[in-house]
């Protein structure tokens, strides 16, 4: 899977999940989903878990915070170097 696929499906749980019915081209790479209150902290951990069981990895409990978990860019670099992309 490359990054691109990786963003993509990314995108896609958080529109289903998290904005559903919003316009998918408001969910840009930058947009402060943490910072920007679009994810409490049970989102977030929601968000945490499907990334877990959806690629197979750890995400560690310093690594669920809005430093690596703000935006759709930082969500896709952190999953990709988990699966050492």
């Amino acid at each position: 899977m490359d990054q691109a696929q990786l963003t993509a499906e990314i995108k896609e749980f958080l529109l289903t999940e998290f904005l559903p019915g919003e316009d998918p081209d408001e969910l840009t790479e930058d947009l402060p989903l943490i910072s920007g209150g679009i994810l409490d902290s049970i989102a977030t951990l929601k968000l945490v878990l499907h990334c877990e069981e959806r690629y197979g990895i750890t995400i560690e409990a310093h690594e669920a915070d809005k430093e690596h978990l703000d935006t759709l860019h930082d969500i896709t670099t952190l999953v990709a170097s988990k699966l050492g992309k």
